[in-house]
């Protein structure tokens, strides 16, 4: 698999890669000082490749996963992990949370390595077709980074120029004009210089900007700094990536989390790991999804840890409320994302009855372990059918959070060894469903919902039960902003929108509150910000607005 390689060089700045194997992969470069490399065509083409770097601490790492997962109406708390506070809300929430402190630095990182390619491009002399590809690159990455940061924190410093060395003196400058100023215009550049396609995959695309242009002026259409073409526009951007660039849904949902089948037909954008760099520990990130939706399977019986069923960390687990999302007699999507079935894969003796517990068969390896019947079907396992059976069986009104239904999207069966952390997989940023979802909210901010519902439809369709695809399709009376937050749940579940989602659409404290009971009896409407890191308070000149309903 191709994509970008990372080097570390020995600058004042991130830098970075060429373009190689998809791995990340350090070269110490020492003889050169970042003015005069930079200058350079080869320098340029590094510093560019490095600015995707700070992606990576991000996306498919724990931070990423809580800060955008937990809290919300759909995932809530499982028992371990120190950063419970992203679901329960409380005073542990505040400027020193570590993972608050991070995401600012190390988008503010990305955006100071874009702003340096940026500046120190010009002068220099290469082919201007290609200069402005990357340039079209970078810029992309500014807009991700900044459209991360004000979803995050609301107004944000806003810096178009290289910072060197310590800054003390920072503004905080309106999400309006870090829309008009970086983000809009970035993306507007790079639409008019990316091509359609690049290579090594994972590079971003004409397609790629599209996408992250339409999903930004949705966001601003809720607000009250909101331009009247907003939707419209957000409308005619994901058409162009729906049909100009041979995207297609794949057939069958399920093929979606193969982990042989990531550079597929419905991948707009990923970003891009290698399995080569995260065994050996070149790179230390990778995708980590396999660690965080996982119950504890292997202190039950007939189990032990392997690499096939994962490193169960106990992070994330489904609320009540997202489990009776799907209609399993015609949607294939719970089925197709959750683990229902675990195989011994130690040998267990026969046991006595016990107590409650009642005697159970002897477990051979391949033996059925455990069964999670999952939501609709537990009705099918009374107490009395599931004392018969050798395996254990856990019902909906059995799970804790340590048992629970487990998402099997990022398991990551290729791993060198049971214990290892990084992952290969991709992280899928951009696919075509989501295109799809994102066209349907702007056509219902338009009034249109029988356009939003052609457009539910083509994923609705595509995840029907055979047979039932009929029954799957709704009209535009069903459509309205609920049900399309409910599709996104059966649609994207655990694939790191969530808690966003309900920002931008002003209902995280509605349906955070009616459905995590975790959540729910500290969550307040000044809680769709993160709190400003105290980092950043203490280092600047005269003190940093902290963001309303948070410790000043």
């Amino acid at each position: 698999m191709k994509g970008i390689t990372y080097k570390i060089l020995a600058l004042s700045l991130l830098v970075g890669i060429t373009s190689c194997d998809k791995f990340l992969e350090e070269e110490l470069v020492t003889d050169v000082s970042s003015a005069s490399y930079y200058t350079t065509e080869k320098g340029f083409g590094d510093a560019v490749n490095a600015t995707y770097s700070l992606l990576k601490p991000f996306y498919g790492q724990e931070r990423g996963f809580a800060m955008t997962t937990m809290g919300s109406d759909i995932w809530t708390n499982g028992s371990d992990g120190g950063h419970k506070v992203f679901n329960t809300y409380d005073v542990g929430l505040n400027s020193a949370e570590s993972y608050v402190r991070d995401a600012w630095r190390d988008w503010y990182k990305g955006i100071n390595q874009a702003n340096a390619v940026i500046g120190r491009s010009e002068g220099l002399e290469m082919d201007e077709t290609i200069k402005n590809i990357r340039l079209g690159e970078v810029r992309f990455l500014r807009a991700l980074y900044y459209f991360d940061l004000t979803n995050t924190y609301g107004d944000v410093h806003l810096s178009l120029e290289e910072t060197v060395g310590i800054e003390i003196e920072a503004n905080k400058t309106a999400r309006a004009e870090i829309y008009s100023q970086a983000i809009v215009p970035d993306l507007e550049f790079a639409i008019a210089n990316l091509p359609p396609t690049q290579s090594p995959y994972g590079r971003a695309t004409k397609a790629a900007a599209e996408f992250l242009l339409a999903k930004a002026l949705l966001t601003r259409s809720y607000t009250s700094w909101a331009e009247s073409t907003d939707a419209s526009r957000a409308e005619t951007l994901m058409t162009n990536v729906i049909n100009n660039y041979g995207f297609s849904l794949l057939d069958n949902y399920a093929d979606l989390w193969d982990i042989n089948n990531q550079e597929n037909s419905e991948i707009v954008w990923n970003i891009t790991n290698s399995k080569a760099q995260v065994d050996d520990g070149t790179d230390d990130f990778g995708h980590r999804g396999h660690l965080y939706f996982l119950m504890e399977y292997d202190v039950l019986r007939g189990l032990t840890r392997d690499v096939e069923n994962g490193r169960p960390w106990k992070r994330h687990r489904p609320t009540d409320f997202m489990l009776g999302l799907w209609d399993r007699n015609q949607d294939t999507r719970y089925d197709d994302s959750f683990k229902h079935v675990w195989y011994a894969n130690k040998d267990e003796p026969a046991t006595e009855a016990s107590g409650s517990e009642p005697a159970r068969a002897a477990l051979s390896i391949g033996d059925t372990a455990v069964y999670i019947p999952g939501p609709g079907k537990d009705i099918d396992w009374p107490q009395s059918l599931q004392d018969t059976k050798p395996y254990m069986t856990i019902t909906n009104d059995e799970y804790t959070e340590r048992l629970f239904p487990s998402l099997n999207k990022w398991i990551d069966p290729t791993r060198p060894d049971r214990q290892h952390t990084p992952g290969q997989r991709d992280f899928v940023l951009m696919r075509l469903a989501d295109a799809y979802l994102i066209r349907a909210e702007a056509r219902l901010k338009q009034s249109d919902p029988g356009g939003a519902a052609d457009d539910i439809n083509m994923i609705r369709v595509r995840a029907a039960v055979p047979g039932m695809e009929t029954a799957m399709q709704i009209t535009g009376a069903d459509v309205d902003l609920d049900f399309i937050l409910d599709e996104r749940a059966r649609e994207l579940a655990g694939e790191g929108h969530r808690w966003w989602d309900l920002v931008r659409t002003g209902k995280l404290v509605e349906r955070t509150t009616l459905y995590n009971p975790q959540a729910a009896p500290n969550i307040q409407a000044y809680h769709a910000l993160r709190p400003i890191p105290q980092d950043q308070i203490d280092r600047s000149l005269g003190g940093y607005p902290q963001n309303p309903g948070y410790p000043q």
